[in-house]
Order: C-alpha cells, then sequence, then structure tokens
C-alpha cells in the first residue's frame, strides 16, 4: 500500500495564504496599484461606488494606462461607523482586484508584503475615514497621495495633490501648499445628475426615513421611526413613506430590532404587523406596522432615483445628511438623547476609544455628553453653512413631536422651498467622479 503523502505548511505559509484568499490572486504582477481608502457605508456608495466604475473604465481607454497592468484596490480602514459589511458590499461591484478588510488594516500598515505584491509605482486616494490613514499608507508604501477634501485638507504637507470640492477648501490651506491643490468639484453634486426619476412613486406627498444603518443607531431609529409614522400618518393619512435599505442592512434586522431582543423597543409603541413583497417595483417590500401604516422598504442601492422624489426626509446625523443635502431634499435631523448609553456613531479616534471593551460604558457616555456639549451642529449642511439650513432636534425628543413637526413642513410650501434653496447653494459644481479619474491618469502619465 502506497504509504500517504504529508505536506508540512509552516505557520507563516499559512498566514499569507489566508490573507490572500480575501481576494482573488492577480494572473500577472501590476505595473502600478491604485488604491483607494475609505470607511463606512455612506461612504463607499456616495463617494467610492461612482469613483471606483468611472476609474476602472478610465485606466483601460486612457492612452497613457491601456497598456500598463494597473492593479485598482480597496483598503478599508478602522471606523466607528462601519458596520462590518462594506466588504460583502464593495465585492459586488466587480471594480477592485482587491479588497482589504479593516481588520486587517494595521497589518496591512506593517507588513504590506504578506497580504501581496506592490509594485514600487502606485497611488493612494482618500475618499472616506480619517485623512491620516491616506497619508500612513502612502507613506509605507512610498506612494504618491490623493486626498479628495470635501471641507478641510488636514494633511497638504504629505500629499501630492489635494482635489478640492470647492475654493473654500483650498482657501484654508497655508499659502505654500495651495499649488498642490485642485479644484474637481463635488462628489455629491454627481450624485443629484445622476439620480434620474426612471422609477416613478405614486402621485401624493412622500416622506424618506433614513434610521441609520449600524446597529448603534437602529436598536434606537427602527422602534423610534415606527411609532412615529404611526402618528404622523394619524395627523395626515395622506402622507406616503419610504425607507431606503443600506447596502449593511436587511429585513431580518426591522424584525430584530422591533422584538424583544431589543429593550429599547419596550420605550415605544410600535411594532411590525408583517413584510411582504411590494407590487410597485421588484427589489421593494412593503412593511406594515400593527396600526396599518405601510413603508415602503427600498433593497435598491443607491436609492437617490426615490429620495429625490420625496417631500421631506426624517434622518439621523452621518453622511446621510450629506447626501440628502446633495439631492437637495429638505430634512429634519433627529439625536434622541434618552438613549445615549447606545450612542456610539462618534467619528475619528474618539469614536473608536469610546468603543473599546471596558472603556465601552463609561468613556461612551462621557463622549456622547462632551459631543453633544461642545458640537454646535451635526447635520453635514449646517456644518458647512456655519448656520442652522436644517432642523435638529436633540434632546429627550418623542415620535409624537417628530411627527407634528414633519407635518408642520409638509404642509408649508415656503419653509419647503427656503430650506431646499439654501441646500443647493451650499454644494460645489458637479464633475468631481470624471475630474479626479483624470488627475489619476495624469499622475500615472507623469510616473
Amino acid at each position: 500500500m502506497a504509504s500517504a503523502l504529508r505536506v508540512q505548511v509552516s505557520p507563516s505559509a499559512l498566514f499569507h495564504y489566508k490573507l490572500n484568499s480575501i481576494s482573488p490572486v492577480l494572473s500577472k504582477d501590476p505595473d502600478l496599484i491604485v488604491v483607494i481608502i475609505s470607511n463606512g457605508p455612506g461612504e463607499l456608495s456616495t463617494w467610492v461606488k461612482p469613483v471606483a466604475k468611472k476609474l476602472d473604465e478610465e485606466l483601460k481607454i486612457n492612452p497613457f494606462t491601456k497598456d500598463k497592468k494597473i492593479s485598482l484596490r480597496l483598503a478599508l480602514v478602522p471606523c466607528p461607523n462601519a458596520t462590518g459589511k462594506e466588504y460583502q458590499v464593495a465585492q459586488q461591484w466587480d471594480c477592485f482586484e482587491k479588497i482589504y478588510q479593516a481588520k486587517y488594516f494595521w497589518k496591512l500598515l506593517i507588513n504590506p508584503k504578506k497580504f501581496s505584491f506592490w509594485p514600487s509605482k502606485g497611488i493612494v486616494l482618500f475618499l472616506g475615514g480619517d485623512q491620516f490613514w491616506n497619508v500612513l499608507l502612502s507613506a509605507r508604501l512610498n506612494y504618491k497621495s490623493i486626498t479628495y477634501a470635501e471641507w478641510i485638507a488636514r494633511w497638504p504637507f504629505w500629499n501630492d495633490l489635494i482635489a478640492a470640492m470647492s475654493p473654500k477648501v483650498k482657501k484654508l490651506i497655508p499659502k505654500k501648499y495651495q499649488s498642490r491643490c485642485k479644484i474637481v468639484g463635488d462628489l455629491m453634486a454627481d450624485i443629484e445628475i445622476n439620480s434620474k426619476n426612471n422609477n416613478p412613486l405614486p402621485e401624493g406627498k412622500w416622506i424618506a426615513l433614513l434610521p441609520g444603518s449600524k446597529k448603534a443607531k437602529l436598536i434606537v431609529g427602527i422602534p423610534f421611526f415606527l411609532e412615529m409614522v404611526d402618528h404622523l400618518s394619524g395627523i395626515n393619512p395622506k402622507i406616503n413613506f419610504i425607507l431606503p435599505i443600506a447596502p449593511t442592512t436587511n429585513i431580518k434586522d426591522f424584525y430584530k430590532y422591533n422584538s424583544s431582543k431589543n429593550p429599547i423597543a419596550n420605550c415605544y409603541n410600535s411594532g411590525i404587523l408583517e413584510i411582504k413583497d411590494s407590487n410597485l417595483f421588484p427589489y421593494c417590500k412593503e412593511l406594515t406596522t400593527k396600526k396599518g401604516t405601510k413603508i415602503l422598504l427600498i433593497e435598491k442601492n443607491p436609492a437617490h432615483e426615490f429620495l429625490s422624489q420625496c417631500t421631506l426626509a426624517i434622518t439621523t446625523v452621518g453622511a446621510n445628511t450629506a447626501e440628502l443635502g446633495a439631492l437637495t431634499i429638505p430634512m429634519i435631523v433627529i439625536i434622541p438623547t434618552q438613549h445615549i448609553l447606545v450612542m456610539e456613531a462618534w467619528d475619528g479616534f474618539l469614536g473608536i476609544i469610546g468603543r473599546l471593551p471596558g472603556l465601552k460604558w463609561c468613556l461612551g457616555l462621557i463622549i456622547s455628553l462632551w459631543k453633544i456639549k461642545k458640537n454646535k451642529f451635526f447635520a453635514w449642511p449646517n456644518i458647512t453653512a456655519s448656520r442652522m439650513i436644517v432642523p435638529e432636534r436633540i434632546g429627550k425628543i418623542t415620535p409624537q413631536e417628530i411627527a407634528k413637526e414633519a407635518n408642520g413642513w409638509i404642509v408649508s410650501k415656503e419653509k419647503l422651498i427656503r430650506q431646499k434653496e439654501d441646500l443647493k447653494a451650499l454644494r460645489g459644481k458637479p464633475g468631481a467622479v470624471n475630474a479626479i479619474c483624470k488627475e489619476i491618469a495624469e499622475l500615472i502619465r507623469k510616473y
């Protein structure tokens, strides 16, 4: 009998295999790499996806790049607003030859060669998260660095190019580094151009509901929003509701966070009677509350063509306020502080340490209270304008109060027009997607 063949695999080789099994191995080592840095669901859907798709197309047809083997990759970075499903979402776009999950970022930074081959030439593009991640990775790989700066460029010295949303960003950069800055336009403004109405909603007043895309927001948002729509439907039965489901969320989450598994659900008189397929569109479902209010759940992402048809949006804080602002949709932003112990949605380093095991309860509470007291504004339109453009309701707010205020906005055409005009005035010019891709092609040409 032939003896069994035994193959010994070293731990380091096994580790190398596991890391590289994250995504397919290239058939040929690339001549150059473009790595996009990003973090949460909002940035992925509104910034990364359109740029990646256009860049993938541009690199194949541009005369400076079509004859080179160029690898387009995505590096997800640690972020308190991430859901953990960003990797799976980005995989579906079929744009990236490799995707590095956020949990591997530090290992990638320390020893990139354990992940894959890295040629001497490359570009790191910042499209979400903390801009310092971009600085670290580009320095580690010795690649050129591009930062898309929507409001401010934090590290101009370490960037080869700053792609700015507007001239306001350039003015904030020290004069000796302003030559590195180019005005490319507003990535969010491109959203409005691409949100063509191919699927018209039935006639009537529609309100968009955006309770969040991560656990810390959904455990509050789902029971709060469900009770709110019941009250609003009671005040004005002619109002219709849509709720775009984030790609990092699913139907099961609605049942889960409105059940006994979520203690906060007991604080609200809301409930789900059923969720069934909708007759309107194949990628929609219809949620019916126990009081008979119907909500159209949109499973298509992004849902801009549906959002753009809404008269008003009721939303939590986050990138969604910038997204709604780009679509010039009037909104009410809510932060129910009666559930402050579960609030983990803060950005940056403080958001990360506020979620550390053992420190989560104490530090999370302190950080939340400090942020609420310190920050003047939370919604991106208000932060940008340094004044109150969209109403922010912070405190021990109730679904009844928000329902009453929402109806007040719905019946006031003048207020809606005024906010819409204010939102439109805030945004930069469209064309940022094309401009960023052309700048990358130009950098490749100069290599």
